[in-house]
């Protein structure tokens, strides 16, 4: 999605390579340097996003909703909170178009009705405008629904760079699990399983489903851990020895920083309120003009994907722009910040310097000078990646670096895009 001013946006198709057209955002004030967006998970079309939706009736295999769908959603998700089936997450093999929408997924075991309660695994995007707390200063647009939806106002004028960061339990169409497990036993606050060897503390933050047995489809956030015991909010169900689960990030969280200055913002989707983080360290200096801030959650290594102390869904890494090369770190379960030592650090990024994350690489193009490099972060190191000699406009502030993924087959090709500055010329480089 492409947010280019106050009443313009597109969606882009990687498949087709062609643009189309959105309702128009509706935001409170034209787009500069502060705007931000991103991508959350999954969509119910109501103004409390996380909220979650109620059929009307059902038979085995369809879902009768009091929604009004606006794109044929084959392909996407539905996940099956509570009632009959819970737990299950089914594949939309059709939907009808329009008021009270019929879902089509495989025939179950037992019929939906009007207890059945759900979400939608479709996209939804959040945009932030610049200089204004006003009302539509914040808006999320809904891919099932085709509609925007005004949000809490920004918790603050925003004047400078920004950037939004989701937590979401999907990315690129898969859930990314931290963890798994068969319960041996929970209160109405805890989830047990004797054996896990879990670093006290390491999962706040993140949420825990319940995939299969007792309290099927139940999603909570993490309070607290110790070696193999998960505090959460009053279950409905309590979970017993049947019970099953993931853990995996947290679906209800959006993060805003930047705007030149250190605070930290969190925004949960399902109360649709701003909150401000106290960090128990601050961040060590204020970001600037051509700062990124990302969720690392795919770094294929044994110290990252260790259940024991998950590294994976952890932080989130934030280059502080303003010419430096300086690199923070966000703790999420510690709520705290440090500053990274990687090498070599001498470049420095500025406005105009694009981004793109897929899995443990950040790809980071300098300024408008073409020079792309990659940063490890397992190994923490900035290597030189490629050169693009296609000449851009003046710098702008805003990510318009992306990824897409192409499945052939058992195999996945990765691309990086980039739409350059002060241009309407979308570029990309296969990565090998």
């Amino acid at each position: 999605m492409f947010v280019r001013g106050q009443n313009e946006a597109y969606i882009y198709n990687p498949a087709e390579d062609g643009w189309v057209t959105l309702p128009a955002p509706g935001l409170a004030a034209a787009l500069g340097a502060g705007a931000a967006a991103t991508a959350a998970a999954w969509s119910v079309g109501t103004a409390t996003a996380a909220a979650s939706l109620t059929a009307t009736a059902g038979t085995t295999s369809t879902i009768t909703t009091n929604q009004t769908l606006a794109r044929d959603l084959r392909g996407y998700q539905v996940h099956i909170i509570g009632g009959p089936n819970a737990g299950a997450v089914l594949t939309i093999v059709s939907n009808t178009i329009g008021t009270n929408s019929i879902i089509t997924v495989a025939t179950q075991a037992s019929a939906f009705s009007a207890s059945t309660v759900y979400r939608l695994l479709t996209p939804t995007w959040y945009v932030c405008c610049n200089g204004s707390v006003a009302a539509a200063s914040f808006r999320k647009y809904d891919y099932a629904t085709n509609t925007w939806t005004t949000l809490a106002n920004m918790p603050a004028t925003f004047g400078t760079d920004a950037k939004l960061v989701a937590t979401p339990s999907i990315v690129d169409g898969m859930f990314r699990q931290f963890a798994t497990g068969t319960a041996t036993s929970a209160t109405s606050t805890t989830l047990v399983q004797t054996g896990k060897t879990w670093t006290a503390s390491q999962w706040i933050n993140y949420q825990v489903r319940i995939t299969g047995g007792t309290g099927a489809g139940q999603i909570r956030a993490i309070t607290a851990n110790t070696a193999d015991t998960l505090t959460v909010a009053t279950w409905t169900t309590t979970p017993d020895a049947t019970s099953q689960y993931v853990i995996e990030g947290n679906d209800d969280f959006l993060y805003l920083l930047g705007n030149n200055a250190v605070t930290l913002y969190r925004y949960s989707i399902s109360a649709n309120t701003w909150s401000t983080l106290t960090p128990g360290a601050a961040r060590a200096a204020a970001p600037g003009a051509g700062m990124s801030a990302h969720w690392v959650h795919t770094v294929n290594e044994t110290d990252w994907t260790n259940e024991s102390n998950c590294l994976n869904g952890r932080y989130l890494f934030s280059f502080q722009g303003g010419a430096t090369g300086a690199l923070h770190r966000y703790d999420i379960p510690a709520n705290t910040w440090v500053t990274v030592t990687y090498s070599p650090s001498s470049e420095t990024l500025t406005t105009g310097t694009k981004y793109s994350l897929h899995d443990g690489r950040l790809y980071i193009q300098k300024d408008v000078t073409g020079r792309w490099f990659a940063y490890d972060f397992a190994r923490a190191e900035m290597f030189p990646w490629s050169v693009m000699l296609y000449p851009q406009g003046a710098a702008i502030a805003g990510d318009t670096a992306f990824d897409v993924i192409y499945e052939d087959g058992a195999t996945d090709i990765f691309y990086v895009y980039i739409l350059l500055n002060s241009s309407n010329v979308l570029l990309r480089q296969m990565v090998i």
